[in-house]
């Protein structure tokens, strides 16, 4: 049995954005439910009156900006999760967010399958601490004993590891693993992706390995993390690009027999996953088409689903100047649309679909290549 729909909040003073976001990510219906407003205040007024799961924010808006946004719905509606969005992408406004408990921060201009991977990774997103204080990141936890001048310390566990950072009169004194102490221990357990945590109040250190503020200490293991995260990404790209290419060999074939003029590998929704065809490198035609075969898949598996009762595999359509066939991935949401001319040999495109179409379910999945 499936929980209650998620509920998306768009806030910007640009109607023209929200409007456009509104129009694009409305294909995702069934994933969210999407609520746009075009200030902080009409914000406000939405969140008093309905359970919001995600806020996707602008930071500067006339009278309740974006980070005050963020504030409020921190004291208020702890759950909620924020994204900050904006155009003016600074290291002040970053280190702002950061400060206030920002889920994420995206700068404009961005693409828009880009804002939607992000809103459906927020909704489905494990990775953050839970503990007393709903939602808050490590950081924010320890932020919080550091300014109350507090002595404790914070036990922190992930899967089969635990961690303590102990505090005196507000400082980090000591840190320690179960193989690490000192600065090293403290990065490390700063470099945890999730977790649970506990204070342990009136809590003494065992003695003292730490001698840097509290500061300095914080702002290092962001470096770190970032750094380790720019390395992560380099490699995710790296493995983007094999895989782009591998789909390629896998169906280059097809696309240079006679006829063919479109491979695209795209969701339900008609958003682009790879493609191949004449309108290469350009983003908006791409995107485009993948809008119209959203809509042919949508209307074909409607009509299908009337006569038949069943889940659409396959289909092909003979039109005056076009062949178009499309392919349901197995158990993903992908499908494989091919569009060619008269000319185009379909017998021979199906069977060799047949015998790639594991691996290119594979490679769209993400699985090992």
């Amino acid at each position: 049995m499936t929980g209650p729909q998620k509920r998306v909040l768009l806030v910007d003073d640009e109607e023209d954005l929200t409007w456009t976001l509104s129009k694009k990510l409305s294909k995702d219906s069934d994933k969210f439910e999407l609520i746009t407003v075009n200030s902080g205040r009409e914000a406000i007024e939405v969140l008093n009156q309905v359970p919001v799961d995600l806020v996707i924010t602008d930071v500067r808006m006339p009278e309740v900006s974006g980070l005050d946004l963020l504030v409020k719905i921190k004291e208020t509606y702890p759950q909620t999760k924020v994204i900050i969005m904006t155009a003016y992408g600074s290291s002040d406004v970053h280190k702002a967010a950061t400060e206030r408990g920002c889920f994420h921060y995206i700068e404009k201009p961005f693409e828009i399958n880009e804002i939607r991977q992000i809103i459906l990774d927020a909704l489905k997103e494990e990775k953050g601490f839970r503990g007393s204080v709903a939602d808050f990141q490590l950081s924010d936890i320890i932020q919080l004993n550091c300014l109350g001048r507090l002595t404790t310390a914070l036990l922190v566990k992930r899967q089969n590891e635990t961690g303590t950072i102990y505090f005196q009169e507000g400082n980090i004194v000591h840190a320690e693993t179960d193989h690490l102490e000192g600065e090293e221990a403290f990065y490390y357990i700063m470099s945890w992706d999730g977790g649970e945590f506990s204070v342990l109040r009136n809590k003494f250190p065992p003695r003292e390995s730490i001698h840097k503020s509290w500061q300095n200490l914080l702002l290092e293991s962001l470096r770190l993390k970032d750094e380790q995260s720019h390395l992560v990404k380099e490699e995710q790209e790296r493995e983007k690009r094999k895989r782009h290419r591998r789909l390629q060999q896998l169906l280059d074939k097809v696309f240079k027999s006679d006829g063919v003029e479109h491979i695209f590998i795209h969701t339900h929704a008609g958003f682009p996953i790879f493609y191949l065809g004449r309108f290469s490198g350009d983003v908006d035609k791409i995107s485009e088409l993948g809008d119209k075969l959203g809509e042919v898949i949508a209307g074909v598996e409607q009509a299908a689903g009337k006569i038949f009762g069943k889940e659409l595999l396959f289909w092909e359509g003979i039109f005056r100047k076009y062949i178009y066939l499309f392919i349901s991935l197995p158990d993903e949401d992908a499908y494989l649309s091919i569009i060619g001319t008269p000319r185009m040999n379909t017998g021979f495109v199906r069977l060799e679909i047949k015998k790639q179409l594991r691996e290119i379910t594979r490679l769209i999945a993400g699985h090992p290549i």
